[in-house]
């Protein structure tokens, strides 16, 4: 149940009607309580208080009128002025990035502000009594929608600030970067230690191979979708109900096709069918993928900026450099971490969940592979990338990370071999290979002697 309610908080936080909504519904209860104020106290009480500000009907209403006129204006134009920024930002940067700019609390603040004064406005509109005994001007009310159209004059100036601001490529980059650095701070909670004791134990009391008697039953998806969540809990606990041992085919951010295998379930008696839709609820499967279990998430949209400004229709390396190094910081913090475990067992250390694991080397690949493939032609983007490779082999802590880093290093070097055709811009690509496989060589007492790759 908390996947879910996290999956749809994530759901509402991106989309352009939530905080607008909030909005309108203070607007109408604020409208409705000043009226009522009104309405309670004279305009002889209201001096009493200070309150010294009187109009006639009639200019209540055309004051009231300008107001509600100007702010649907003002908000048409925004909403205008956002779908422009949009259709640029997945143009420029790709499609997948527009969800970042719907997320933007400053554009979603800026809409329902505009459109909350409006319906304060007609609200406050419909108050005002001008025929004998009915004559009624809600005067503190009115005030307050002068107040609010003078406060929408500084919204719209800081929203139009912001939007110039929000489709700079160092802007995007550092809004992308920040999400990623959040989110494996969030997945990423514990430093490594890849020796530990009760895993090891654990480990031991494995089975080698299943036995005869075993059951096996394969759980397949009603729909195709990404995978945006999985409720592990849930499938944990029903492991421990059933003696079964769950076996997960995907993990978070993959693509499964409509009856293929989402899960294989293993047990010494025949399946309970009446499971199979609870297993099925716990897999969250949607038309595009998120960040809330998926550490690669912010990983792709960087390396999307980075491989769309490296095309020949942008041709902008600086903005690619730009996108490595975030990269390289997000891998620095991850070769210091513990990546969870992929194994869940029960209070009697039986395997209860196996879930499809995550490695550094997974998302190193995933960092810089097409990055690599895209960018062997650009001999700064070459260069940078051999570069970082380097401040990160100095941050490594095991073995495993270290041969990571050594084969990109090696497919990054034969990449420049076959693209780079002047033979200078070859030899400042080797030197920093050499520098990296120095530094590699540095750790190579437990790792065997790291070397540079044939040239066939």
């Amino acid at each position: 149940m908390k996947t879910k309610l996290t999956n749809l908080w994530a759901s509402l936080r991106s989309s352009f009607w939530f905080v607008p909504a909030l909005m309108i519904l203070i607007a109408v209860i604020t409208a409705f309580d000043l009226i009522t104020f009104d309405r309670a106290l004279s305009y002889t009480s209201l001096r009493l208080f200070g309150f010294s500000y009187s109009i006639s009907p009639e200019g209540a209403r055309s004051v009231l009128s300008t107001i509600a006129g100007s702010m649907m204006s003002v908000a048409g134009v925004t909403f205008s002025i956002t779908i422009v920024v949009l259709n640029l930002a997945s143009s420029q940067f790709g499609p997948r990035l527009i969800r970042n700019f719907m997320k933007d609390r400053s554009t979603q603040f800026v809409l329902g502000t505009f459109v909350a004064s409006f319906i304060f406005s007609l609200l406050v509109l419909r108050s005002v009594g001008s025929k004998g005994i009915d004559s009624f001007v809600p005067n503190l009310s009115v005030i307050f929608a002068i107040l609010l159209a003078i406060f929408n004059v500084g919204v719209l100036i800081f929203f139009i600030h912001n939007i110039a601001t929000s489709i700079q490529a160092d802007k995007v980059v550092a809004d992308i970067s920040r999400e990623l650095e959040l989110n494996i701070r969030r997945l990423f909670t514990d430093e490594l230690n890849y020796e530990t004791k009760d895993e090891k134990r654990r480990l031991s009391k494995l089975p080698e191979e299943k036995k005869d008697h075993y059951y096996i039953h394969h759980i397949t998806a009603h729909h195709s979708g990404c995978v945006q969540a999985i409720d592990s809990e849930s499938l944990l606990q029903t492991a421990k109900d059933n003696d079964y041992c769950i076996n997960l085919q995907l993990r978070p951010g993959q693509f499964v096709i409509a009856d293929s295998t989402l899960a294989t379930v293993t047990s010494e008696k025949i399946f309970n069918v009446d499971l199979t839709e609870t297993i099925i609820g716990a897999f969250i499967i949607g038309s595009q993928c998120t960040s809330e279990q998926n550490p690669e998430y912010s990983i792709h949209q960087l390396v999307e900026v980075a491989i769309r400004a490296l095309s020949p229709g942008i041709n902008d390396p600086y903005t690619a450099i730009a996108c490595i190094d975030q990269l390289g910081s997000a891998l620095n913090f991850l070769a210091k971490r513990q990546f969870p475990s992929s194994r869940c067992f029960d209070d009697q250390d039986k395997l209860r969940l196996q879930m499809k694991p995550l490695t550094y080397k997974g998302m190193l690949n995933t960092s810089f592979d097409q990055i690599r493939q895209y960018g062997s032609s650009s001999v700064a983007v070459t260069i940078r990338l051999l570069e970082t490779l380097t401040i990160l082999t100095r941050q490594t802590r095991h073995p495993d990370q270290r041969s990571a880093i050594h084969r990109q290093a090696n497919m990054i070097l034969r990449g420049s071999r076959a693209a780079l055709p002047e033979q200078n811009d070859r030899d400042d690509v080797l030197e920093r290979y050499q520098l990296l496989l120095h530094t590699l060589n540095e750790f190579a007492d437990s790792d065997g002697l790291y070397e540079t790759p044939d040239d066939k």
